[in-house]
């Protein structure tokens, strides 16, 4: 009889534990108007998070709520935002070289097989500052400023070493027309000769691309492992894409001709004329990054326009948002105030918080994963006490992974 009751003893602490390790990783968040990002606002819902997932989503008189399960209420929620272009993780609060300035290597102007993830702080405090304001996903790397800088990777705002934010180590290879490369390099001179020294380089990697391909059937053609021509050869076969900084017409119309020429899958960076040649770009399906507008302007971004992003959703060109790249301190903007600065610019409101989330993040080729509050996506949300444009509004809450990063009010 005593081992009888032990026993039953043991199953309802067994149940006890389970219950409550089954609720330690179920949240529920309540909020009075959610954008998911699918199609769908709503109002008065909630987003049911289990195991850093998203579980379910919907109305609140259709989601159960657990019982004894956490709930968090906020005015507004929206899925985690992604900066799709920063240096933030090479470069740092700091601003000092040789200790957290790693985004631009100035020994030499071409150096595309520069790896990212071997520089990257994960205990950066601008990363911590960042995704405080709600970004949750960064695609961070070598920044502009060399004809290539190096390559690109993308990550989540959390964990405290590379391993533990990657999401993917390897995105697109950063590259640079415009007078910005001859201002780090001297010898570099005019931008005809930074386009031609590029297509230099993209010739000579056919040629390593086609001794590679020789060589599956000849091992003996195979040609030397070069680590620079290696990643050149993905550009080309389309397996990394090229990020091509390029702000004036020209820069804007030399970069399509090389992607015509080459055949690569190019993003457009900076752009800050882009509206000025938006049928050229349309025509070639090329998407736009654009760059931080609140900032002084100069130079080759002298014509930068608050009213950028609203023509090229009128003209249909996908594009994202950036917190940029700065060469002085903070090294990072605020994602979601250049957001907020288009929308009251002529950019339809879900337009812009769109190019936030669900859009970066299909440009970025992790829309199976993140950029919309629907089932089985990762559980990256953020809680606002007002509208997220607005510069009153705090933010009040962030989840990364189905884990509360901060609740913080900023």
């Amino acid at each position: 009889m005593k081992n009888m009751l032990r026993i039953a003893a043991l199953g309802c602490l067994f149940l006890v534990v389970s219950a409550l390790n089954v609720q330690a990783q179920t949240y529920a968040i309540k909020g009075e108007k959610v954008y998911t990002m699918n199609g769908s606002v709503l109002t008065n819902a909630v987003v049911l998070v289990r195991d850093g997932k998203i579980a379910e989503v919907g109305p609140a008189n259709r989601v159960r709520i657990p019982s004894g399960v956490e709930v968090t209420e906020a005015k507004v929620v929206t899925p985690g935002f992604i900066d799709a272009r920063s240096v933030v993780g090479l470069a740092g609060a700091l601003n000092i070289q040789g200790n957290d300035q790693d985004q631009l290597e100035r020994s030499t102007p071409f150096q595309p097989e520069l790896r990212a993830f071997d520089a990257y702080n994960a205990r950066e405090t601008l990363i911590e500052w960042i995704r405080e304001l709600g970004v949750t996903t960064l695609h961070t790397g070598h920044g502009p400023g060399a004809i290539a800088s190096g390559q690109t990777m993308i990550v989540k705002t959390t964990g405290d070493t590379i391993n533990e934010a990657l999401v993917d180590s390897v995105t697109m290879v950063a590259f640079t027309l415009g007078t910005s490369v001859s201002g780090n390099y001297s010898s570099i001179g005019s931008r005809s000769r930074t386009v031609a020294m590029l297509r230099a380089e993209f010739i000579k990697a056919q040629a390593y691309n086609k001794k590679l391909q020789d060589g599956k059937e000849d091992e003996s053609k195979l040609p030397t492992r070069d680590l620079r021509m290696e990643i050149m050869s993905k550009v080309l076969n389309k397996e990394v894409k090229a990020l091509i900084t390029a702000q004036k017409i020209t820069e804007i119309l030399a970069a399509l001709r090389l992607q015509e020429e080459f055949g690569f899958d190019l993003v457009l960076d900076g752009a800050a004329e882009s509206y000025l040649v938006l049928d050229e770009i349309k025509a070639a399906g090329v998407p736009v990054f654009i760059h931080p507008t609140m900032v002084r302007t100069g130079g080759e971004t002298q014509n930068a326009s608050w009213e950028t992003a609203g023509k090229l959703h009128q003209a249909g060109i996908p594009f994202a948002f950036t917190a940029g790249f700065e060469g002085y301190v903070p090294k990072t903007r605020v994602v979601h105030y250049e957001a907020a600065i288009a929308v009251a610019n002529g950019l339809p409101y879900e337009a812009g918080l769109n190019a936030l989330t669900l859009g970066s993040a299909k440009l970025l080729g992790i829309d199976n994963r993140v950029g919309s509050l629907e089932r089985g996506k990762d559980a990256d949300i953020v809680l606002f006490d007002g509208d997220p444009f607005e510069y009153l509004t705090h933010t009040v809450g962030v989840m990364i992974n189905g884990q509360w990063v901060s609740k913080n009010v900023r």
